[in-house]
């Protein structure tokens, strides 16, 4: 729990999205999340995983750190929660809160204004011991041997929250899996998004001490709990999972968990998931019998592939011959029904009507990836709204049968915010109906060739989106808070603190590669009907902002500057004195590797307006001197021209990463960016190898070992900037300055 000083708000100033579902005068309800779990759970890089990336302004409030940097009492945390939540901010409490008491005064202070969750961190009592023990500079000064008897103490005591407390969601984490994506789902929720409500992930009714802490303290182990079962939900409430199962789904009896180790539990409600109806059979008139054979032999061939992901085949009646083959096949072939089950119901409202939660869902379109017609199409298009229509044509103007076209969800859509669904999957089968399109006229050779190459290019698109998202949550987690992150040895004492915080956001901070690597060969149309597919760069709901900023700046309030070219806003993060963004305001120009020749007046645009900032600052404060330019690979989404003053001092700035991307190849000038497209049409970009160099003063070239070593450097450093910065307006300074001073 170092990572934070006190009372911290990190928030964004960012107006709530419209609500597309119908309610205008929507408006954002905070949420006071009450975190639990015992010293080690991570309760902290929970929140600051999540409010480093998210749209939705957040607040810590930790006991440890609220009284200036120190220790405090509860009524200081009550009082700091009811006034970040009266000025429309959303709270984490970062306390213990492992019992019923410790929670309610939370709870009794907010009403019905303010929406109430908690998130358990329920991992295994071992690994929080670990943690604790090793970690140093700890806000509580909890470390050390003492640490492992007082979440020894702490867990006897353990009360997991219940709905009847007075929560409207209850999210329970048992591992890192469920830990990380419970940081996604907070870190993708908008100020106008909501989360279902209800009680959500297992818990295990195991003994007061857990299994292996008696071992961990070197002594004997209690007996085994023969009777140990892991359910799933409380007595009060009809789980996820609950509902999966009256929908055909096969859990373990209880006889079978009984074999489970105590502690251990099988997370259903976290596993990625695919919801998708059967291809062609309907309005598309292909033969069942052979759909389904053709259903069960890809789901076999890719169900294993997914690693813990499911696949849900769904139907809107319970009657549907298509699910009644398919169950039958399937369990023929002894398929994991914990993998790949049948599900009853709309495709639209799998969540609200079944509670059964999808990432993603897959639609059965028309070559044209348009709305209308019937079916499926028309439903999904319909619940998703104009977002989908919108996101879909920004990734391919048609599809050819037995292709499938991945389209990540916006999240003003209905569909993201109401169900849960991040993307939504076009895939066109064979067609059998002399009233459409192509029709094949019952030739089952090619139908059931085509058939398969759309489920396989569906399951692949699926498994693309499975990939992204885990690269995108792995934000060194496990590296950071089991200490498996080894710290520079060349600092001590003072450098520590720098240094935790450092490894913290290190990997956070990391050129998210969330473009798909390896999309397979099916995934992907090329929208002239050939079969070839290009790999484009998929963006995480977080990468987002800044291209709904420069689209929508009007839903935005921390703009500075706006035209019909570019919008102006200041970095979030700035990791120098100023450090604006200036945003190109135009479609489809995601990054510096979008531009080419027809771009270069709105290039010189954008140059002119940093330019502009920069000069402005320099009339207010003539000792600063500034760079334009832009990172090769960018991080967020839509093409963004960096105005940064050279001193670097903030607190923001705090890894190799941070200082290599405006201090090596990696960042291009402006000027530089500008003749380059005039003259060959495109920029010379470097990877992202080059951010891994060493740490040198950017003035005099020193090397340096560490973060804070290179800032006291920086801090009095007189030498000149080296010459190439100084040519062709690299470096910009007030007039009458020296450049070199």
């Amino acid at each position: 729990m170092g990572q934070f000083s006190g009372y911290t708000v990190e928030a964004m100033d960012v107006d709530p999205e419209p609500n597309l579902g119908g309610k205008d005068e929507a408006k954002e309800k905070p949420i006071l999340v009450i975190l639990v779990g015992a010293p080690g759970s991570g309760k902290s890089t929970f929140c600051d995983h999540v409010m480093r990336l998210a749209t939705r302004p957040w607040v810590r409030i930790c006991q440890d750190a609220i009284g200036n940097g120190k220790a405090g009492t509860k009524n200081q945390c009550l009082t700091a929660a009811a006034s970040a939540l009266k000025d429309g901010k959303s709270v984490f409490i970062d306390r213990c809160n492992l019992s019923r008491e410790q929670r309610a005064d939370f709870l009794k202070r907010v009403g019905p204004e303010v929406e109430k969750h908690a998130v358990a961190l329920d991992l295994p009592a071992k690994l929080c011991i670990s943690r604790s023990v090793k970690r140093t500079g700890h806000e509580g000064n909890l470390q050390g041997g003492k640490a492992a008897a007082v979440v020894n103490r702490m867990l006897q005591k353990k009360e997991l929250p219940k709905l009847n407390e007075g929560y409207a969601r209850i999210t329970v984490c048992q591992d890192k899996k469920d830990v990380q994506a419970a940081i996604n789902m907070y870190t993708a929720l908008g100020p106008l998004d909501k989360l279902p409500p209800g009680f959500f992930g297992q818990k295990n009714s195991d003994s007061k001490v857990q299994q292996g802490i008696m071992k961990f303290l070197k002594k004997k182990d209690p007996p085994e709990c023969s009777d140990a079962v892991v359910y799933i939900a409380s007595e009060n409430i009809q789980s996820h999972a609950t509902k999966e199962k009256d929908s055909n789904q096969v859990l373990e009896s209880c006889e079978e968990q009984k074999k489970t180790s105590v502690g251990s539990s099988i997370s259903l409600e976290n596993a990625p998931t695919l919801a998708f109806p059967s291809i062609s059979t309907a309005d598309f008139h292909f033969n069942v019998e052979k759909a389904s054979d053709i259903i069960v032999e890809k789901v076999e061939e890719y169900v294993n592939k997914l690693g813990n992901a499911r696949l849900v085949l769904v139907d809107l009646s319970q009657n549907s011959k298509i699910l009644s083959l398919v169950r039958a096949k399937a369990a023929e072939k002894n398929i994991d029904s914990k993998k790949f089950f049948t599900f009853a119901g709309n495709i639209t409202k799998l969540y609200s009507d079944g509670g059964l939660h999808c990432n993603a869902i897959a639609n059965v379109t028309n070559w044209r990836l348009k709305p209308g017609g019937g079916g499926v199409n028309a439903a999904i298009f319909n619940a998703a709204g104009p977002a989908l229509e919108t996101a879909t044509k920004a990734k391919a103007k048609s599809i050819s049968s037995g292709k499938a076209i991945v389209v990540p969800l916006p999240s003003s859509s209905p569909l993201f915010s109401r169900e849960g669904v991040t993307h939504v999957i076009h895939v066109l089968g064979p067609n059998m109906n002399p009233q459409r399109p192509n029709c094949l006229n019952n030739d089952y050779v090619n139908g059931c060739k085509i058939l398969r190459d759309a489920y396989s290019s569906l399951f692949d698109g699926f498994a693309s989106i499975v990939r992204t998202q885990e690269e995108l949550c792995k934000y060194s987690f496990e590296k950071i808070t089991e200490g498996e992150v080894q710290l520079d040895q060349g600092s001590r004492n003072g450098d520590q603190k720098a240094k935790r915080e450092a490894v913290c956001e290190a990997d956070m901070n990391k050129k998210y590669k969330s473009f798909v690597k390896e999309l397979g060969p099916n995934v992907g149309s090329s929208g002239d009907g050939s079969t070839g597919g290009q790999i484009t760069k998929a963006w995480g709901a977080w990468a987002q902002a800044l291209y709904d900023t420069a689209m929508h700046p009007e839903r935005h309030k921390n703009i500075i500057e706006m035209s019909d070219d570019v919008v102006v806003l200041n970095d979030l993060y700035p990791k120098a004195q100023k450090h604006l963004l200036v945003l190109a305001r135009v479609e489809s120009l995601d990054r510096l590797e979008d531009v080419h020749k027809e771009h270069v007046t709105l290039l010189k645009t954008m140059h002119s307006v940093g330019l502009k900032w920069a000069e402005k600052f320099l009339s207010e404060n003539s000792s600063l001197t500034f760079r334009l330019g832009y990172h090769s690979v960018p991080s967020m989404r839509q093409l963004h021209l960096h105005v940064i003053s050279q001193d670097f001092d903030s607190n923001h700035l705090k890894n190799k990463k941070h200082w290599n991307s405006f201090n090596s190849p990696f960042f291009r000038d402006s000027v530089d960016v500008i003749d380059e497209v005039s003259q060959n049409g495109k920029v010379v970009l470097k990877d992202e190898n080059v951010l891994s160099m060493e740490l040198r003063c950017h003035r005099c070239q020193s090397a340096h070992p560490n973060i804070p070593r290179l800032k006291a450097h920086i801090s009095s450093c007189q030498a000149s900037f080296p010459a190439f910065l100084l040519q062709n307006g690299r470096i910009v300074f007030s007039e009458g300055k020296d450049a070199n001073s």
